[in-house]
């Protein structure tokens, strides 16, 4: 796991002396690798032969820099330094991740004639790169992030993972093209801006979307989506269009019955746990006690019955919100070493500072802050990398069984009764109210410009009070939630059409990106076994009542696949909570902080300050009721400060 960075200049930057944003960049991303740190200055009219950190001064024209950080986690030795170079001189690699079946691969290439110099991953990739191109990005069982520069051709080829696990920002103007593993690292480079991006914004502030796509929170910085690349020229480097390498196919194309198909999955999700598990230095588990992160705790001690298994928790204690019951089951049926952590209200605002600079952008919830005291703890206990249980939710049709898509989908094949059997079905699971599913149906009928007034029908608004509607409007912003299904795929299962966008384009990145840059700010690397290519296709394949069937069973098929590995109690269990916090309370008891917070905010673009404070008050006293929006301004507003972000 490490950090990455890279800038081609433009024609009248290549005179600049790059050392001193090189040692910037290995500074801001010294968290992401602590171990080893390099960087490589290419000479502009002498490409094969790169000067070494350093040793680069000034006076020399560059085409092209690379450098990383390095976290050791697969052969710890100096052979795993990077930038990476071929014998040849000819390409140069520079690679965030772990390619968790590198030594299979490694055979095959070796079988065609290559040699290798070491026992990393990275050269396995590089290797890879060299023999297939394009073609390797689908063999890779794994998380990446790379850029692979080719002095013949005079290009530079960047590629992620299917799911974004691993994170790439890149900007392109004046100075050229730059990119990074983080934002702030990104803002290090010489005329990067800070301005807010106004769609992003509105979107989070109102709907809770982010990291969709290639948007991010600031204008002219973009991310790599999920399963792309992109090729760039050295002498056009203004020229970047990411490609799709990869996205699942959702048609219904497996034939096995629900047992057999059931019997399948606990053998792909086994062979992923036993390759997540390939590491030479100290693995734990990060535990909330919930299906997923049980079921990969269980696994490991399915796969690995004598070795020491340490498990991370986060306790909410003594709040409705708290899963000490279900951690603490598991872990002691598991013979697990048990570590948790719990969290005073105080805590928060003393890290906030700290953990908006590590997530480079806003964020949903409190939770996340809990999600970075479970790294930080496992860091205190020696722990190197951990395995979680993020994108089952996403794969399998978890959090509240997506009754919408499911019974409108229903509903327009004609299958009435059917739909009438899920909705009743539905109500007999926590939170699933005869109100929560109507709204869930209406609005998967409801066309996109009916929806604000559907908005004001339920007591909500897609232009608040405390939006700067008039700013916004003005940047040429549709105030409204946009829908993406139909951008990805045309036709298909309503329900695993969503399943399949918010696996690949708009809720998982988020939460991946929440998890990468926890870990990584106490250089942990965070491996999520459910999110191979392999799963993902397995899944999407199967008929949707198999993932939520007709009793309103989230994961159906996943928890009939774990009996007899997870306990039934724990895939009995019908709520959902996860590394939650008690954030309404939390907020109440900060109401001073939060009051500073928010009158210490200036200038806060697309955010009417306010009216934010008002309906705070209001919230305080009763007359209007707690909306978790309230953490959205204290997020928001906080990042524009920390970040010196502009409108």
């Amino acid at each position: 796991m490490c950090g990455i960075f890279g800038w081609i200049p433009s024609f009248g930057q290549r005179s600049r002396d790059p050392v001193p944003t090189a040692l910037s960049l290995e500074a801001a991303l010294r968290h992401r690798g602590p171990d080893d740190s390099g960087f490589l200055v290419f000479p502009a009219e002498d490409l094969r032969h790169p000067v070494a950190g350093h040793d680069a001064g000034t006076g020399m024209p560059f085409g092209l820099l690379m450098g990383q950080t390095r976290l050791s986690i697969i052969d710890l030795s100096s052979a795993g330094h990077q930038p990476m170079r071929s014998a040849d001189g000819r390409y140069t690699l520079v690679f965030n991740g772990e390619i968790y079946n590198y030594r299979e691969l490694r055979h095959e290439l070796e079988v065609l004639g290559r040699v290798f110099r070491t026992e990393t991953d990275t050269e396995v990739l590089l290797q890879a790169l060299i023999v297939w191109g394009t073609e390797a990005l689908p063999r890779l069982k794994g998380m990446f992030a790379f850029a692979l520069f080719d002095a013949c051709r005079r290009s530079l080829f960047c590629a992620r993972d299917c799911f974004g696990i691993k994170p790439f920002y890149w900007h392109s103007g004046e100075t050229g093209f730059c990119f990074a593993s983080e934002i702030p690292a990104l803002l290090e480079f010489p005329g990067v801006p800070r301005r807010a991006a106004p769609a992003a914004a509105y979107q989070y502030l109102c709907y809770e979307r982010y990291d969709v796509g290639a948007a991010t929170m600031l204008e002219d910085i973009f991310a790599l989506p999920p399963a792309h690349y992109m090729e760039l020229p050295l002498d056009a480097p203004g020229s970047v269009e990411p490609r799709r390498w990869w996205k699942p196919d959702i048609a219904d194309t497996c034939s096995l019955s629900f047992g057999d198909a059931a019997s399948c999955l606990r053998e792909l999700f086994l062979d992923s746990v036993r390759l997540h598990l390939r590491s030479d230095v100290p693995l734990g588990v990060a535990l909330s006690g919930g299906i997923d992160s049980s079921a990969v705790t269980c696994a490991v001690r399915h796969l690995e019955p004598d070795t020491d298994l340490h498990t991370f928790s986060f306790i909410a204690a003594g709040t409705d919100v708290s899963e000490e019951r279900w951690a603490t089951l598991v872990a002691e049926n598991m013979r697990a070493i048990r570590h948790t952590v719990t969290v005073e209200p105080a805590e928060l605002t003393r890290d906030l500072d700290a953990l908006i600079v590590a997530q480079g952008e806003p964020f949903a919830s409190t939770s996340i802050y809990a999600q970075y005291r479970v790294f930080q703890l496992a860091r205190e206990c020696g722990i190197t990398v951990t395995l979680d249980g993020q994108g089952a939710d996403e794969l399998l049709a978890g959090y509240y069984g997506y009754p919408g898509p499911r019974m409108a989908g229903l509903l327009r094949h004609g299958q009435l009764l059917r739909a009438m059997k899920n909705f009743r079905a539905h109500q007999n699971w926590p939170d699933r109210t005869a109100a929560y599913l109507l709204r869930q149906i209406a609005r998967e009928f409801t066309p996109r410009w009916l929806t604000p007034l559907a908005l004001r029908c339920i007591g909500r608004s897609a232009v608040p009070r405390w939006l700067d509607a008039q700013a916004l409007r003005q940047c040429h912003i549709r105030l409204v939630r946009e829908d993406m299904r139909k951008r990805l795929y045309a036709s298909g299962s309503l329900l695993k059409r969503t399943l399949a966008t918010e696996l690949v384009w708009e809720r998982l990145p988020h939460l991946l990106r929440h998890g990468d840059r926890n870990s990584m700010a106490h250089s942990i690397e965070s491996r999520v076994p459910f999110l191979t290519r392999e799963m993902a296709e397995f899944c999407m394949s199967l008929p949707e009542h198999y993932l939520v069937d007709d009793h309103g069973c989230t994961k159906s098929i996943f928890r009939h696949a774990m009996r007899g590995i997870v306990p039934d109690a724990i895939l009995d269990r019908r709520d959902k909570i996860g590394f939650a916090t008690p954030e309404r309370q939390w907020l109440k008891i900060l109401a001073p902080w939060v009051d500073a917070t928010l009158s210490q905010a200036e200038d806060v673009p697309f955010l009417r300050l306010d009216m934010a404070r008002r309906e705070w008050r209001d919230i305080l006293t009763g007359r209007r009721h707690f909306g978790w929006q309230v953490w959205r301004w204290l997020c928001y507003a906080r990042w524009v400060q920390l970040f010196a972000v502009s409108a």
